[in-house]
Parts: C-alpha cells; sequence; structure tokens
C-alpha cells in the first residue's frame, strides 16, 4: 500500500505544472471595465459623463399650527445638470413628496404627496455679459392655495410692494 502511495505521490509530482504569470506586478485600470470610452455608443459622442453630475439631498419637516395641528413632511430631491458646452447647460429637480402624518385628512396627503418635476433650466451665454435663463418650475397643490402666499396672489410677501413700484 505505501508503495502505491509513492508511485502515485512520484506521478502526480511529475504531472504537475506550474502556472507563470508575467503580467503579476501590472497595475489593473477598474475605471475602463466600467466605462465604455467608445463615444460612438453614447448617442452619437453628444453624451459625455464627464460633463454630467448628480447630487442628492432628503429633508424631514414638522410643523405645528398651534391649536389647529400639524403636519410632517419629507421631501428627496435628486438635482441633475449637464453641460453641453461652456456656453450652455442644463439642470433639472425631481422631487418626491411625502406627508406621513398630517392633521388636514387623506384628501390633503392624496393632494401633496407625489413626484414632481421641481425645475428645468436651461441657461445659455452668448457672451461674456449676457445670460439667457429659460426655466420651469412646478411645486406640490397646496402652494397654490387661495389661502397661502404663493407667487401669484396681489398680496404675496415677495410682489407685494413691487406691484405698487416700490
Amino acid at each position: 500500500m505505501k508503495k502505491y502511495i509513492l508511485i502515485i505521490l512520484a506521478l502526480a509530482a511529475t504531472i504537475s505544472q506550474a502556472q507563470y504569470r508575467d503580467d503579476v506586478n501590472k497595475q489593473t485600470d477598474v475605471r475602463s471595465g466600467i466605462v465604455n470610452n467608445n463615444s460612438f455608443g453614447s448617442i452619437f459622442g453628444l453624451i459625455n459623463s464627464d460633463n454630467f453630475s448628480m447630487h442628492h439631498s432628503f429633508g424631514l419637516s414638522y410643523t405645528a399650527f398651534g391649536g389647529f395641528g400639524g403636519m410632517a413632511l419629507g421631501v428627496y430631491t435628486n438635482s441633475m445638470a449637464y453641460k453641453f458646452s461652456d456656453r450652455l447647460n442644463l439642470e433639472t429637480d425631481i422631487s418626491v413628496v411625502n406627508s406621513p402624518y398630517n392633521s388636514f385628512g387623506q384628501g390633503f396627503s392624496k393632494q401633496i404627496n407625489g413626484v414632481y418635476l421641481s425645475r428645468v433650466q436651461m441657461t445659455y451665454k452668448p457672451t461674456d455679459n449676457m445670460n439667457i435663463i429659460l426655466q420651469y418650475r412646478q411645486m406640490p397643490g397646496g402652494l397654490y392655495s387661495p389661502y397661502s402666499y404663493s407667487g401669484y396672489s396681489l398680496y404675496d410677501r415677495d410682489n407685494y410692494f413691487n406691484n405698487w413700484g416700490f
């Protein structure tokens, strides 16, 4: 039995081979496996990931209205920007609004909860001293209530004095 084990070990030692690798000290580039440098694949080179940025914010708040109750509000906002050139860029803010608790009833929650395209803005700078800004904003419906200060009321805090020339 010992002879057979020695013969098997001797044969295994002569049959086995070592693996030789000459690129052991070569640095591995992780980015090349994730990012494709071929610009043809990204809409004919129009979209470049180096010109794209994304930021996130999350806010929680609670407001008490004296003896009238209160409201909790959570807002997550994803802000994205893309720079087409040195003179043209596009920015968007997409928000998810949720009111998990309020004393105004389920109807108010349904009115304010949702996904909003809070802001889309395109900025074009034809010269160094001139900016052209096109902007769209969307706010939750409760902010346009006739009982609140929205941007469309004659008695709005921001526009009250401007209507009278001050």
